[in-house]
């Protein structure tokens, strides 16, 4: 193989590990995004909840639940 082949070779096996590591990151970063929506997600319906429950308890002490 020749310098120029080798240098194109080893280029070669640059860009697919770069862009290997590109995919692994973009993968990552849709993991996190993923995890943050589920989590906000999940804080919405424990606000939610509370909420509610705040609502029951006020009508409860003003008699509006009877």
């Amino acid at each position: 193989m020749s310098n120029a082949q080798n240098a194109n070779f080893q280029a070669g096996q640059a860009k697919g590990q770069a862009e290997e590591k590109g995919s692994q990151l973009m993968d990552q970063a849709s993991n996190a995004a993923q995890s943050a929506k589920e989590s906000m997600q999940q804080a919405g319906q424990q606000l939610q909840a509370k909420a509610q429950d705040a609502t029951e308890a006020v009508k409860n002490a003003t008699g509006m639940n009877k």
